[in-house]
């Protein structure tokens, strides 16, 4: 039987046969961990990384939310995506394909999503 990491590494090999990041349309990867959420730009032609950003790059952390209270991982999540779009939009780029890493598209990764979306990228 898979595991949640197996079956979720299989949904990513789907998605990675079908999406293809280039220089002028970069691939948007996301990573969720427990703690952290890690987004970045590749440009899969050259196998190269073009930018990467995580809420550890954040300068002002915000204090982890309270039992029931909800909400800081997502907020966090929203800041990293508007923080990726304004390091893109310095390197001029505009229009990504989005790969959700195999994770489901709610909570943080949507969280992400919507933030880059302000922040001015095109999926």
């Amino acid at each position: 039987m898979n595991t949640k990491k197996e079956k979720r590494i299989n949904r990513h090999k789907k998605i990675r046969s079908r999406i293809h990041g280039t220089e002028e349309r970069p691939r948007l990867f996301v990573f969720r961990s427990n703690q952290h959420i890690y987004a970045q730009l590749i440009n899969d032609d050259k196998a190269k990384i073009l930018i990467s950003v995580s809420d550890l790059d954040l300068k002002e952390k915000k204090p982890a939310s309270a039992k029931g209270s909800g909400g800081a991982k997502s907020d966090m999540a929203k800041e990293v995506g508007m923080l990726i779009a304004k390091k893109a939009a310095e390197a001029k780029i505009v229009k990504v394909v989005f790969d959700r890493g195999g994770f489901i598209f709610h909570g943080r990764v949507k969280a992400l999503a919507d933030g880059a979306k302000e922040g001015g990228l095109q999926f």
